[in-house]
């Protein structure tokens, strides 16, 4: 399904060249959840960045279903990001002026979804804030926002999803609760998952779990 092959990326610090990939390769199959370790500075999320398109690789290839990045024009990747990709953050980022029903429906504007409303309070409802609807940010507790955010991101049935240190800004009681939502959704939606994290625990509940060491992921 994804597929990254001898992808090279660096960046200039100053002068120095810092070599992030040299030769990686990875791929995934649909419905597959893998989690990836590493340390701070290792290059997980680049890796999420190249992943979904946000940022391009020096050299090597990135495909989702067949579909080579390097084949679309900018405005066709954002497209494709927008339809194929969900999001996960640490930091929820959810829209702060937005209520919660809001928030999970802004995918579906940008991807045309038909019914996005009902979708949306369905999502909510399945992550135990059907009572929430009007809630903002605000007045939700940070488990509360990562529940919205796993809603948000499901909303238009996207192939895969990336997250970033999901449960990474809440305490061990709520983080298990929330990342028990997101398994129970991604399997109920056969979704594919890459899940970065430094929790050994969470990187145990994905079928396989890679480390990224010198810009190689190494099987765990």
């Amino acid at each position: 399904m994804l597929q990254l092959k001898s992808l090279k990326k660096a960046y200039l610090q100053g002068s120095q060249k810092i070599e992030i990939f040299e030769d990686l390769n990875f791929h995934i199959e649909k419905g597959q959840t893998v989690a990836i370790m590493g340390k701070s500075g290792s290059g997980k999320s680049t890796l999420l960045s190249l992943i979904s398109g946000i940022i391009k690789p020096d050299l090597g290839d990135i495909s989702l279903d067949s579909i080579f990045y390097k084949d679309l024009k900018e405005s066709e990747l954002n497209d494709f990001r927008a339809t194929n990709i969900g999001f996960i953050f640490q930091n929820f980022h959810l829209v702060s002026y937005l209520n919660a029903l809001e928030n999970v429906m802004l995918p579906a504007k940008v991807c045309n979804i038909s019914n996005p409303k009902e979708k949306a309070i369905e999502l909510l409802k399945s992550v135990g804030l059907s009572h929430r609807l009007d809630h903002l940010p605000s007045q939700l507790s940070g488990g509360e926002k990562q529940r919205v955010a796993i809603a948000r991101a499901l909303i238009h049935n996207p192939k895969i999803i990336l997250a970033d240190e999901p449960s990474g800004n809440l305490d061990e009681e709520t983080g298990i609760a929330v990342m028990d939502i997101l398994f129970e959704l991604i399997k109920a939606n056969n979704t594919t998952l890459i899940l970065v994290t430094h929790s050994k625990d969470v990187a145990m509940r994905c079928e396989k779990t890679y480390e990224l060491i010198l810009g190689k992921l190494t099987q765990c």
